[in-house]
């Protein structure tokens, strides 16, 4: 008998990889309210997705829905769950803790996400002996001892543009084998390093540049109806 909660071990598309969670989010919040079962069509009206693209994003995962009904709410959450990673638990190292480092070590949601930050490292001695939210802050001389102690092979990189490289290249010399990149600066690392890149900043960008857009586009419906 198959496992409801086996996954398919073949790659899945990148944009499919970061819809997933969207479709995971939005099942919890059905779930919570009641309903047993949930349509590709109800997903894609409340996200904004096309609902074809829905029902080949779950394709991926081992769940099929029913003729008229739908997914299993239930079991659509857990099989995501598992899917993503988000139901084992994954210790990571946090390096430069400036106020963005700081704050994703507040982020207690993390951890309902599956990654644990569980160290905090920094070049600032005066920051050494400190904590935040109960992590433990060391001057980034400890790391290397602490990894070879501990294994932890994940890495959140927080640390000003002109260090990224740099910091960088010391996490995978001391064993860090998967970075989240959270500067602007697209860090150079071997082939078997995986790099996650989440610039807020790059976002921020994108987001002006279409209100910029909106913005133009409103000005010349006005000089156009000027005109007539």
């Amino acid at each position: 008998m198959t496992n409801p909660l086996t996954t398919v071990h073949f790659k899945v598309p990148e944009p499919t990889l970061r819809r997933l969670p969207w479709y995971l989010a939005y099942a919890q919040l059905v779930l919570k309210s009641g309903e047993l079962y949930l349509s590709s069509t109800q997903i894609a009206k409340n996200i904004a997705v096309d609902a074809s693209l829905v029902a080949k994003d779950l394709s991926y995962v081992n769940i099929a829905g029913r003729t008229r009904v739908g997914y299993d709410v239930k079991e659509l959450v857990a099989i995501l769950e598992s899917f993503l990673g988000f139901t084992n638990s994954h210790k990571a190292f946090l390096f430069g803790v400036g106020s963005l480092g700081g704050a994703l070590m507040h982020d207690n949601g993390l951890e309902q996400f599956g990654l644990e930050i569980v160290t905090g490292f920094d070049v600032k001695y005066e920051l050494s002996g400190t904590s935040i939210n109960r992590i433990p802050i060391h001057h980034i001389d400890r790391f290397e001892q602490l990894q070879q102690q501990t294994g932890i092979n994940i890495g959140v990189l927080t640390v000003p543009i002109d260090k990224a490289q740099k910091v960088s290249e010391i996490m995978i010399a001391g064993g860090i084998q998967a970075i989240w990149n959270f500067t602007p600066f697209r860090i150079r690392v071997p082939e078997n390093v995986i790099v996650q890149n989440t610039s807020i900043y790059a976002h921020l960008a994108v987001m002006f540049n279409r209100l910029n857009a909106i913005k133009e586009d409103e000005k010349n419906e006005i000089s156009n109806l000027t005109l007539q």
